[in-house]
């Protein structure tokens, strides 16, 4: 039996793909505008790239930012199930998750199982977000693909005080008029970031092994700010940005 996972983020939309426990194939595209319409191409897109065929899957799961607008789903569920199920199936041994994702960042605890222990949430604040190093990023005139290629060069970090983007911005706009290294302030934009995600793994006492999940994890210097803060090592897979797409598809399953 075939299952499918759609994740519809703020700005990217995966699919996972799992057949008889064993996963398929994933896919990511932007997600644009229409959140529905992004559903849509996603998973059709992967069916095409697969060879499958809309009647060979049993069961739809849709989660993410959008996940109500996926109307052809058989059930919506939230990021942090999803999640929690993805990093189980990935690695039975993780116990901790940390997602960044573009509207909002997560720290999730696991039990030996993979069901959520608990969780806590940053989704009133754009700090400690992708969407928070995007705009820093746009402020600096660096591809954002690139922040953690500089920020591994720094010397001396920026401080950035301020937990409020648009303040944060403004510093970051002084910072380089007085013509501070860039790799220094994008380094300070990772620790301050970092530091907002770091409250919510203390508060729900996250243990290890913890994954990081969400497309910010390829971003080698958040993740190295983060590690420092947390005082060890993360489990970077190379399907973290598909990670809740395939914890939908997981959970697709046992409908």
């Amino acid at each position: 039996m075939i299952h499918a996972g759609i994740d519809i983020g703020s700005i990217t939309a995966k699919a996972a793909l799992i057949k008889d426990g064993s996963l398929l194939d994933t896919l990511v595209i932007p997600t644009g505008y229409h959140h529905l319409n992004a559903g849509i191409r996603v998973f059709e897109s992967l069916l095409e790239k697969t060879g499958i065929s809309r009647t060979d899957i049993s069961a739809i799961v849709s989660t993410g930012y959008g996940r109500s607008s996926i109307n052809f789903a058989d059930k919506a569920m939230t990021e942090i199930l999803c999640h929690g199920a993805g990093a189980h199936f990935l690695n039975p041994q993780i116990r901790g998750i940390i997602d960044v994702g573009g509207q909002d960042s997560k720290a999730i605890l696991l039990d030996g199982q993979g069901r959520v222990e608990n969780f806590a949430m940053n989704d009133k604040c754009a700090a400690g977000t992708g969407r928070f190093l995007e705009v820093m990023a746009r402020a600096l005139e660096v591809d954002l693909d690139r922040m953690g290629e500089f920020s591994m060069k720094a010397g001396n970090p920026s401080k950035i005080s301020s937990i409020c983007t648009v303040f944060a911005e403004s510093e970051v706009i002084s910072m380089i008029a007085r013509q501070e290294k860039r790799e220094n302030i994008i380094a300070g934009i990772h620790d301050a970031a970092a530091a907002r995600v770091a409250i919510l793994a203390v508060k729900i006492k996250i243990r290890g092994p913890i994954m990081m999940t969400g497309g910010v994890a390829k971003n080698t210097g958040m993740v190295a700010a983060l590690e420092k803060r947390l005082g060890q090592g993360l489990v970077i897979g190379t399907l973290s940005q598909e990670n809740g797409a395939i914890g939908a598809a997981v959970l697709a399953s046992g409908l």
